[in-house]
């Protein structure tokens, strides 16, 4: 089941409508919270089926008694996601972020939902020990990390996962040479210029996440996964340049 995780008190994207002198990097702040459901579902194609399929994972792989994380959870979708799918296995929810803005609007969707224990940490994902945990969901995340600290955190989750458990890891991705790579970033541009965006939008907000979000290959996400420990890595999901992938320990 897709669930809605726009409020009425939440606004339609404008962030890049108008002409800017100077971009600044994206950040998640105030601003961006505020339209961040607006901002997701229309920029990122697959996203309402990605969060919807988690629901099924989470269904399929939460242990009873176990922890089950949302590390880098924005809006915390993907944390009710799981909460409403597994509420009778007595499982931990423990939704992670480090924007204060970006987690109170994800309480406030936790007791929307009616998931009021959830465990909300504002931290950043790489202070946060794993333990215990049947399933964890970096949704977006690891692409907003420095290359170098990626195989680090993997490796920390994989330590703390259940030998059963899973890891659903989604990210855009970069094409595996650079006729692909144009291909697909056209394409992702398309998907948003039908979603209404400007070319203006399209650029300025490309320039924001330009040094901010670095997008790997496929190749590249396999490789570290095992490097990471993870036996078994399938890709379930690809749309255009955004994929999500279930690793297994």
């Amino acid at each position: 089941m897709v669930m809605n995780f726009m409020s009425s008190s939440e606004s339609c994207d404008q962030l890049y409508a108008r002409r800017q002198d100077k971009i600044d990097s994206f950040v998640f702040d105030e601003r961006v919270a505020a339209v961040f459901s607006d901002m997701i579902s229309r920029s990122v194609p697959g996203y309402a089926s990605i969060i919807g399929m988690i629901a099924i994972l989470a269904r399929k792989h939460a242990v009873a008694h176990s922890n089950l994380y949302d590390l880098g959870c924005s809006l915390g979708a993907a944390t009710v996601s799981m909460g409403r799918e597994i509420a009778e296995r007595d499982c931990q929810l423990i939704a992670v972020d480090n924007s204060q803005a970006m987690l109170e609007k994800a309480s406030e969707q936790f007791s929307r939902h009616g998931l009021p224990s959830v465990t909300t940490i504002c931290n950043d994902i790489r202070n946060v020990k794993i333990c215990n945990a049947s399933v964890v969901v970096l949704n977006f995340t690891l692409q907003f990390l420095p290359v170098e600290e990626r195989l680090p955190l993997l490796k920390s989750i994989h330590t703390g996962m259940l030998d059963e458990g899973v890891l659903i890891l989604s990210e855009k991705i970069a094409g595996s040479d650079e006729a692909e790579d144009r291909s697909l970033v056209e394409l992702h541009h398309a998907f948003k210029r039908a979603n209404g965006y400007s070319d203006l939008e399209i650029s300025q907000k490309r320039a924001a996440l330009e040094e901010v979000l670095v997008p790997e290959t496929i190749a590249v996400h396999r490789l570290r996964l095992a490097k990471a420990g993870f036996n078994r890595v399938d890709l379930w999901f690809q749309c255009f340049n955004f994929v999500s992938f279930v690793a297994r320990p």
